[in-house]
């Protein structure tokens, strides 16, 4: 479960802002993740709770958001969400070239805002 460690890395960063701004308590923290990160929600979610349940930044919430996935065709350059949404090899709909796209979003994990009191 690599979401434990994903959490206690997004601790840290949230500690370290935290120290950096003068803040003591978290309210919120919203997390994108992309469809191809391999991040189980859930798992994350849980873990954030566990790592969180003594500390002062207990009751906190996460909020996540899952960015699709969005790939650019290498022949003719149109971007496109391949069919199904987690495939990262899918023909391009505008040329049908099958391989060698480019992924624009969807690899992507990081703290998309915090909110501080």
């Amino acid at each position: 479960m690599h979401e434990l460690s994903i959490a206690q890395s997004l601790l840290a960063l949230i500690e370290d802002e935290m120290t950096k701004h003068g803040k003591e308590k978290l309210i919120t923290v919203k997390v994108r993740h992309g469809r191809l990160s391999s991040v189980v929600p859930e798992a994350l979610s849980m873990a954030f709770e566990v790592l969180t349940a003594d500390s002062r930044l207990a009751g906190a919430a996460l909020v996540m958001e899952e960015t699709p996935v969005l790939l650019r065709c290498r022949d003719c350059n149109r971007e496109f969400t391949p069919e199904p949404p987690t495939a990262a090899f899918a023909p391009c709909p505008g040329c049908g070239q099958e391989l060698g796209h480019t992924v624009v979003s969807g690899r992507e994990l990081y703290i998309e805002y915090l909110e501080l009191e």
